[in-house]
């Protein structure tokens, strides 16, 4: 340990990574702004340089500065400051995004999200991508409501734009070094300059260490939950001319941290006993007691390894070349190469109910071209097309599982494996136009035509010792059907209409879905510091397949594309000088083939996980956010967001536990009618070369349901979490010392339930944390 100790210290002042604090060079396209200031941020949400308060969008903006006072490095954070977005880790550790309740919940990280993610417009076209986003940036731009006709048919919720420090003109440098509980140590910093008079660098890493903090319930001197993620990028910025310019990025990410383990609820068998339930687990588990309302406290298996082995590789060239004075042409290519191993403690308990290893690999190539411009001081336009190819392949893996259900009449087994390849061929073309009607008043239209080809093939495998093949040919033999025996190893799914082993062969599905998403807008400028703006917008998710434990064929039917009709009426303004700063929303989306993982009833088996579109929802909401400076020094801000959801209609679903239940009139999972998010910041002087600060930090969320149906099991309660700190700066911004504690009332919090097999279990958010961070800028 203390050889890791030292390591992380020499890292801290020889690395090269995050600027959180540098006053670094903005994007090329925000290059005549970027002495803005945060209440003046320039963004690109449009994909043109435009002052925040000018963009007729619902849009959540920070500066880096303010991200890394707030301990934010990643998205799974950025409820701290974006009302309206939920961050959930699936069961078996997949990241879910929703944004005003668009999301999808799915345990497999191949899966196409509702709310998209970039890095200097470069996509990151899966959320378990995501990790490493949050390294050396200089500001974040989170855009609500569907964003398909300039970011693509999966933005039905929105996107997440970071945006990187760029390369310097002069030479910049700098650390970051935290250490806090839990002997948590995060080191970064960077190195930033010219390297010739058109070619400059900038290279940054990041380095996170921390020991286990989750505690066995069984064997308190066991430890789960370290951390152990490392990151890196290096930009190289080339202006060859005056009109023509070029980014090269190069970035990638570790992470061999351990999976979180649950806390086991309540034991709630798969297969009751009186219906042949095998009786290992009502032996061991069916008398245990709920775990404890502690975050700390957990169980998992004894000998099993947690440790994840994943990583990401991504490189993206980017070229913008000045055809006229007016007009400028960009192509952006990109390929990204991701690649999963983890295994995830499932039931909570320390006995092998189920363990899940999650094996998984991305390769995901895009190509975007597009046209910019303006014809005259009344029309600015935007043409373009995109082409992405990607291939996704996985397996979920159970590992010697002992449950109620691993059997098929008089045959048992303990391991199996969900295997489901992709192909998946994107092509768009896709166009914008502002028009100025008026002084200060502006029609925009957009459109994009989006082809996909999705090609799936998937089964479910035996676990290799071939008794989960006989255990599945003696059912297809009482069905009727074949007698055939798959191979050890080999594909087990029955055929629904002859049922017969598909062995060798595994089922193979095609999807092939068009769409046409659009926006038009009309925004009235009625004062330099005032907006008011509505939208109407048409959005689209595409339909997908998922790793399903499929007996049957017909369980790999894929859901369909989900639509999003979205109506948004806005205002942005300030008074008092700007000294308040207030944005305001109000939104209704009609909401077709919501896609869900539920559950349908087959022969022999009973209910199985199948996919299933929703015909019909609604969301209505309204949201606020508001910036305040009542004197010098003192910086108040804050945001809330009330999301109305509701299923339309009849909609008769069995739920987890296999329980029919019409979700008619409920709420969507995972989406809390009311969010909050504010921070306080207060500077003062100490001396002449000494400034001191105080800040905190609120979140709070009303209760949801982690699933459908209702059940108390699923129940999430309300929380609010307070983050406090304070510290030291010089007024250059040289060196700063912070003090800073999260969750510092010790909040018991939950992130998750589920139930799985025989177990309900529980995710916990983290208990109270605390620590100091030192950095410099040169």
């Amino acid at each position: 340990m203390t050889n890791k100790i030292y390591a992380a210290i020499l890292l801290s002042t020889v690395s090269i990574g995050s600027n959180a604090w540098a006053q670094a060079a903005g994007d090329q396209t925000a290059s005549a702004d970027a002495s803005a200031s945060v209440d003046d941020i320039i963004v690109t949400a449009q994909k043109r340089s435009e002052r925040l308060r000018d963009v007729p969008v619902s849009i959540t903006a920070a500066s880096g500065e303010q991200l890394l006072k707030q301990g934010i490095t990643g998205p799974n954070d950025l409820e701290k400051i974006v009302p309206g977005f939920t961050y959930v880790k699936s069961t078996y550790g997949a990241p879910i995004f929703t944004i005003r309740g668009i999301g999808l919940y799915d345990t497999f990280v191949g899966v196409s999200p509702t709310v998209t993610v970039y890095t200097d417009q470069v996509p990151l076209p899966y959320l378990a991508m995501t990790q490493g986003a949050g390294l050396d940036i200089e500001r974040l731009e989170v855009l609500k409501g569907p964003q398909g006709t300039l970011f693509g048919q999966n933005s039905t919720g929105g996107a997440i734009n970071y945006i990187a420090a760029k390369p310097t003109d002069e030479f910049k440098a700098g650390f970051d070094l935290t250490y806090g509980r839990f002997n948590q140590i995060d080191t970064q910093g960077f190195l930033s300059g010219p390297i010739t008079d058109t070619l400059r660098a900038r290279v940054a890493v990041r380095r996170e260490y921390m020991d286990g903090w989750q505690r066995s319930e069984t064997r308190p001197n066991d430890t789960l939950g370290a951390r152990d993620f490392t990151a890196a990028r290096l930009l190289l910025d080339w202006d060859p001319t005056d009109k023509l310019k070029f980014e090269l990025n190069l970035n990638g990410w570790k992470d061999k941290s351990e999976t979180q383990a649950p806390q086991f609820v309540a034991f709630s068998p798969s297969r009751p006993f009186d219906q042949g339930g095998f009786t290992d687990s009502f032996d061991v588990i069916g008398d245990r007691a709920p775990a404890p309302n502690k975050a700390r406290v957990a169980d998992w298996d004894r000998d099993a390894d947690y440790q994840r082995d994943d990583w990401l590789k991504q490189i993206s060239l980017r070229g913008d070349y000045e055809i006229l004075d007016n007009m400028t042409l960009t192509s952006i290519t990109a390929y990204s190469d991701f690649r999963q191993y983890a295994q995830t403690e499932v039931d909570g308990t320390d006995f092998n109910n189920v363990n899940i290893l999650q094996v998984a690999r991305v390769k995901s190539f895009s190509q975007e071209v597009r046209l910019a411009g303006d014809l005259g001081d009344r029309i600015k336009y935007t043409l373009g097309a995109n082409y992405q190819d990607d291939k996704v392949n996985g397996a979920d893996i159970g590992l010697n599982y002992v449950s109620s259900q691993n059997g098929v009449g008089p045959f048992r087994y303990n391991s199996f494996a969900k295997r489901g390849n992709q192909k998946i061929k994107t092509k768009a073309v896709f166009g914008s136009i502002d028009f100025k009607l008026l002084e200060g008043l502006t029609l925009q239209g957009a459109a994009r035509y989006t082809d996909q080809k999705r090609r799936f093939s998937g089964c479910l495998a035996d676990g290799g010792d071939g008794l989960l093949a006989l255990g599945i040919q003696f059912a297809g033999q009482i069905a009727g059907g074949s007698t055939n025996l798959g191979a050890p190893g080999g594909c087990v799914t029955l055929d629904d209409s002859t049922p017969a082993l598909l062995t060798p062969e595994t089922v193979r599905r095609d999807l092939d879905e068009t769409n046409t998403s659009w926006r038009a807008g009309l925004n009235w400028k009625a004062n330099p510091d005032t907006l008011l703006y509505a939208n109407v917008t048409k959005g689209f998710k595409s339909g997908t397949f998922t790793l399903i434990p499929a007996i049957y064929a017909s369980q790999f039917t894929p859901v369909t594309q989900e639509g999003v009709l979205a109506y948004e009426v806005g205002v942005k303004t300030g008074f008092f000088g700007n000294a308040v700063q207030v944005t305001a929303a109000g939104f209704y989306y009609d909401y077709t083939d919501k896609q869900i993982i539920g559950v349908k009833g087959f022969p022999i088996f009973g209910n199985l996980a199948a996919l299933n579109n929703i015909p019909e929802s609604r969301v209505v909401g309204a949201e606020l956010e508001a910036t305040i400076r009542p004197f010098e020094g003192l910086r108040l801000s804050g945001g809330g967001t009330y999301v109305n959801s509701k299923v339309k209609g009849s909609f008769i679903t069995p739920d987890q536990f296999g329980v029919e239940v019409d979700i008619g009139g409920d709420a969507f999972p995972n989406t809390p009618k009311w969010q909050f998010a504010g921070d306080a910041q207060y500077d003062f002087p100490l001396s002449s070369s000494l400034e001191g600060f105080v800040g905190g930090s609120l979140t709070a969320r009303s209760s949801t349901y982690s699933r459908v149906g209702k059940n108390a099991d699923y129940l999430i309660k309300s929380y609010a979490l307070v983050d406090l700190r304070a510290g030291v700066a010089t007024p250059d911004g040289k060196w700063r010392a912070m003090l800073w504690g999260k969750n510092v009332f010790n909040k018991f919090y939950l992130a998750n339930m589920s139930h799985q097999m025989d177990t309900v279990s529980r995710n916990t958010g983290m208990p109270a944390t605390y620590g100091i961070t030192v950095g410099y800028r040169y």
